[in-house]
């Protein structure tokens, strides 16, 4: 009799425990939950425009589109404001790092997976970027390119097979008239001119039917030169004519006046003659 009484004692205490571990487990899983709702909410009550510094365009202030990545620096902009930029500078807008001293479009990569990103964030940014650009076509009369779809069809999904095909290809090419590469180095200023920039960019490739007054005039405005001061060309032993093209100026010279494949024009800084 004693013995059933303590072995139904003993049933009801280990009833009684899992009881209590049950509740235990079942409050822990509670405050699990709550506390990943709260996390939830948090994200998703942060404004869009906490994200600006990542996802604009520090040149246009507008949202990426066709986000390009500077392989050097790693600062991104959108592809058409960072391919105007380099036709009149090699330097990073953000950290004025020097991109390339000729070539800085061969620096930059197209960041597809960060513009998906802010296609994502902001609402319509994809849907209304192709219609612009499908109305830029039409208007002109020519022919929409396949990655962008009417704005009809924005909205449907593509086929598998057919996204290696929508991705936007990014390549640059020199244009064809571009043919003299020119190094530019200065030797020097006569006494009494001052307040002149230096030359940055040394490197410059231009058209062959440029002439040395071309370059005067390119150097004159980089360094920002005052109407009394005279720019003299020097290539090899021979002071250049501002008539003179520089086809001219190669054909004459031939291979001495070459520096691996660039033209070597040396210039200074003079006084006019009184």
């Amino acid at each position: 009799m004693d013995g059933t009484v303590d072995r139904v004692v003993e049933e009801e205490g280990s009833t009684r425990g899992s009881f209590q571990t049950d509740a235990s487990l079942s409050g822990e899983d509670e405050r699990r939950t709550t506390l990943n709702k709260q996390i939830s909410r948090v994200f998703r009550s942060l404004p869009l425009r906490d994200f600006y510094p990542y996802i604009r365009c520090a040149l246009c202030n507008g949202f990426f589109i066709d986000a390009t990545t500077i392989t050097e620096c790693l600062h991104t902009f959108c592809k058409s404001c960072i391919v105007k930029h380099f036709f009149y500078s090699n330097r990073c807008p953000n950290c004025s790092i020097v991109v390339h001293q000729t070539q800085p479009l061969n620096s930059i990569r197209p960041d597809r997976q960060l513009q998906d990103i802010v296609f994502k964030m902001v609402p319509y940014l994809e849907e209304d970027e192709r219609s612009r650009i499908y109305a830029f076509y039409k208007q002109r009369g020519l022919g929409v390119p396949k990655p962008v779809a009417s704005p009809a069809t924005c909205a449907v999904k593509p086929p598998q097979r057919q996204k290696k095909d929508m991705l936007p290809q990014s390549v640059f090419t020199i244009p064809s008239e571009l043919d003299v590469s020119l190094m530019l180095e200065f030797v020097g200023a006569e006494e009494g001119i001052e307040n002149y920039k230096p030359l940055e960019r040394k490197y410059v490739r231009v058209s062959g039917e440029a002439t040395v007054r071309h370059v005067e005039l390119f150097i004159r405005r980089k360094m920002e030169l005052s109407q009394n001061c005279k720019v003299d060309v020097v290539c090899g032993d021979h002071l250049l004519e501002q008539c003179q093209s520089l086809r001219e100026v190669c054909n004459t010279m031939g291979k001495n006046a070459l520096q691996d494949g660039m033209l070597v024009l040396h210039f200074g800084l003079v006084l006019p003659a009184q």
